[in-house]
């Protein structure tokens, strides 16, 4: 009934969205180069919401690309009438996100550049995607723990960014870093929200 009536009053609905993915498999590795790649562009664009957008874009079109190594995902999300409020619920989520295991690329560091070439090959890689948007979106506001749902909630954060409904974007993934490794029992210890597809 509160929802009728904040569309009455002309009031702006606010979502907050996050939606976890675990990729799992020998050929996964490539998609760290994409999601490292977006990171590096973020940084350097400063905040800008259109290169992150197009980030998100790159981002999504690629989780899509490798969808038959998709092993489980989990979202969550609410709905604010208040922007301050919805601004709050993105932060804590980002840092939530940002403090999960072996999620904070080192972009800064030069280390082991002089080293031999020897690194474990990625198995596992969890993206974590955060997002607000101004209205609703049905496919993204519902249980993503099926492949189509979850086929249609990438499609859709394409379509936020074009049609330029998206206020913050996060992205955080692990293993952040080339060389790290996450195992099962880490996925299960660190992100035990994930449901099997």
């Amino acid at each position: 009934m509160s929802n009728i009536f904040n569309k009455m009053i002309g009031r702006t609905r606010y979502v907050v969205f996050r939606l976890f993915l675990h990729l799992g498999g020998g050929e996964v590795a490539p998609i760290l180069g994409v999601l490292n790649s977006a990171g590096r562009d973020a940084i350097d664009a400063d905040g800008d919401l259109e290169v992150l957008g197009e980030g998100l874009v790159e981002i999504s079109q690629t989780l899509l690309q490798y969808d038959e190594y998709w092993l489980s995902a989990a979202n969550e999300g609410d709905v604010f009438w208040n922007e301050g409020e919805a601004g709050d619920y993105v932060n804590e989520l980002f840092t939530d996100s940002a403090e999960r295991y072996l999620s904070e690329p080192d972009y800064a560091s030069n280390s082991g550049l002089n080293e031999p070439l020897s690194i474990p090959v990625t198995r596992n890689v969890i993206v974590m995607i955060t997002v607000a948007y101004e209205g609703e979106v049905p496919d993204l506001e519902t249980d993503l723990s099926n492949v189509q749902a979850l086929k249609e909630g990438l499609k859709a954060l394409i379509n936020l960014h074009y049609k330029h409904r998206l206020k913050a974007i996060q992205v955080h993934f692990s293993p952040a870093q080339l060389g790290d490794e996450l195992t099962s029992d880490q996925l299960l210890q660190y992100y035990p929200e994930l449901i099997p597809l």
